[in-house]
């Protein structure tokens, strides 16, 4: 945890990096985005308002090391939600939101990826704006941007997609879901979120929409983290690799011909790094994760 004298020359490199920091009220809440899990992807002002905070409500995909940068002594409070676990209800964070503001605390709500993005945002801000209390939204990375780039593949690429579409992945049977159908007939790459456990479910439904069974797929567990997992199949057996590979969330699927580059991109790094003299080229590291 860092001590007074880190947390001021945190501030001070903040400052000269940004110039004078966004004042973070007592009483105010700031909702902000952690990114995908890599410390190294924070913003600049989810920094200022960490080391600034009182209190931090934190989701569970956010890094201890996120959270290690709080002021000794701030308040750290758990309201993570995890698919199928037993989990905090939506209106309880928001009812707790407030009454710490009440109290005159400094409230970072931190989430992980961004708030906006399948991060239930939206409802917290308007609990907060209905009671009253001033609040400030900070994005953050999102994971289906994050997390593909940590897998070298590129959400979008000339001559392969238009548009990439960002789908919530639940149970395709559920009342009122999406029209995976129409989905499938846009042939645009679908990144899903949440959706390792309805992948079978939701792999057949763009099927029947029309999506080839071997349009390419992934799925990336842990993005971003030095433990990540990456698996590269086909849209008819990525949901049977991906269980018998004991892949487990946090983890997000894309669908789609974009993740076909991520071969091309490797493979593309190996041949330079064959016949380049030693120290003029880096290829990806041993995890897959996507530096050259």
């Amino acid at each position: 945890m860092p001590s007074n004298h880190d947390q001021l020359s945190g501030i001070q490199l903040l400052t000269a990096l940004r110039g004078d920091l966004p004042a973070f009220v007592p009483g105010e809440v700031w909702l902000v985005g952690a990114g995908p899990g890599d410390p190294g992807l924070l913003t600049l002002d989810a920094l200022a308002g960490l080391l600034q905070a009182d209190v931090v409500v934190h989701d569970a995909l956010v890094d201890a090391r996120v959270l290690a940068l709080a002021p000794r002594g701030a308040q750290k409070q758990f309201a993570g939600k995890r698919g199928g676990k037993p989990s905090i209800a939506q209106e309880d964070i928001c009812a707790q939101l407030v009454t710490l503001a009440r109290r005159g605390l400094r409230v970072l709500r931190l989430k992980g990826g961004d708030p906006f993005v399948f991060g239930r945002g939206g409802e917290e801000v308007l609990a907060l704006a209905a009671a009253g209390i001033p609040f400030r939204v900070v994005s953050g990375v999102t994971a289906g941007l994050g997390g593909l780039a940590s897998a070298c593949i590129p959400a979008t690429m000339r001559g392969v997609n238009q548009a990439i579409i960002l789908a919530t992945g639940h149970d395709p049977d559920e009342d009122g879901t999406m029209d995976w159908s129409a989905l499938a007939r846009t042939r645009q790459p679908i990144v899903l979120y949440m959706g390792l456990r309805n992948l079978e479910k939701i792999a057949a439904a763009l099927m029947r929409g029309g999506l080839p069974a071997n349009t390419p797929a992934a799925v990336i567990a842990s993005a971003t983290l030095a433990n990540q997992q990456i698996l590269v199949s086909k849209l008819d057996r990525i949901a049977a690799e991906a269980h018998a590979a004991n892949f487990a969330a946090p983890a997000m699927a894309v669908i789609g011909d974009i993740v076909r580059i991520r071969q091309q991109l490797l493979d593309t790094c190996a041949q330079a790094t064959a016949v380049a003299q030693a120290g003029q080229v880096i290829a990806p590291r041993e995890n897959s994760t996507c530096d050259g």
